[in-house]
């Protein structure tokens, strides 16, 4: 990956995990269901093809790695749920150190990019008939 000339081997398979991470953080319950990890799976092939155009050489080799990783993270992430949020943020805070690396417009790029997966990820179980009836977003009824 050109635009990480400057990460070690091991630093760009980390960073190629940070999709899979958030989408992990978004779930529900204590666990990835079926319905949220094909929604994943979908976006994650989706933004490989209308990311950022800075974002385009990651999104592509992180989509072609994604399910890989995500079985890889499922079964090392501990099982309950605050267990595996701290997990999962501790790893976070490990990408974030090598986000940096790339400067600032990559890192806030890379962020815009990291919250929309996640907003997408976490409505997987959204209804078509919730739009219907409450057709405005209500802090805690509709999010």
């Amino acid at each position: 990956m050109k635009a990480f000339s400057d990460l070690t081997e091991q630093q760009k398979q980390a960073l190629l995990k940070f999709p899979i991470y958030i989408s992990l953080l978004a779930t529900t319950d204590d666990k990835m269901d079926e319905e949220e990890r094909m929604v994943a799976i979908k976006f994650a092939h989706t933004k490989a093809f209308s990311c950022q155009p800075l974002l385009t050489e990651f999104c592509q080799e992180s989509e072609k790695v994604f399910e890989k990783n995500l079985v890889e993270i499922v079964a090392l992430l501990p099982k309950d749920k605050a267990s595996r949020d701290a997990a999962i943020k501790h790893e976070l805070l490990k990408l974030e150190t090598i986000l940096v690396k790339l400067g600032k417009v990559y890192t806030l790029v890379m962020h815009q990019s990291m919250k929309t997966f996640k907003e997408h990820v976490s409505k997987a179980h959204h209804s078509v008939i919730e739009d219907f009836i409450l057709p405005i977003s209500i802090p805690g009824l509709t999010d």
